[in-house]
């Protein structure tokens, strides 16, 4: 009789478990963010940077109810040498230097955003960053655009 309950109580688990990891899936890929939201998250965030200045929007882009972090998303700003002006998940980096910073493959994908934003002003830039939700790295793609001495990106996990 006991082994009969404790058969129960393991397939009741089981189940449990099984709903609870089924549930929480969609949600979670919900929150994956497309590239067309990032580039449209960077457009609006050059706008306000140009009409508010750069104090106003740097404070919107940090503070998680301005608008700026949707989903997975969050904006970044580099001055055009390659130092960190603002990173809204992660201030650590915020001052740092990262031109020489390689993702996993070893790209330079920070000297590559820099350099799309002086010959281009504006465009995509594909790398490997660890995303905060899986802990893994992933496949990423960032639009960055110029805004007068600086740029501003917003990068989606590729799907």
């Amino acid at each position: 009789m006991v082994v009969r309950h404790i058969k129960a109580l393991f397939v009741f688990a089981a189940l449990f478990i099984f709903a609870a990891l089924t549930a929480a899936r969609p949600s979670m890929a919900e929150e994956r963010a497309t590239t067309e939201e990032a580039q449209a998250l960077v457009v609006k965030a050059v706008e306000l940077y140009k009409s508010a200045g750069r104090e106003k929007a740097l404070a919107a882009f940090a503070d998680p109810n301005g608008g700026f972090m949707p989903k997975d998303l969050y904006i970044f700003m580099l001055d055009m040498k390659g130092t960190m002006i603002l990173h809204a998940k992660n201030p650590g980096l915020n001052g740092k230097d990262l031109a020489n910073l390689k993702d996993s493959d070893g790209k330079l994908f920070v000297a590559e955003q820099v350099k799309v934003a002086s010959e281009k002003g504006s465009g995509w830039v594909d790398y490997k960053w660890v995303n905060a939700a899986t802990k893994k790295i992933e496949p990423k793609t960032s639009f960055i655009q110029r805004a007068d001495d600086v740029l501003i990106g917003c990068g989606a996990y590729k799907q």
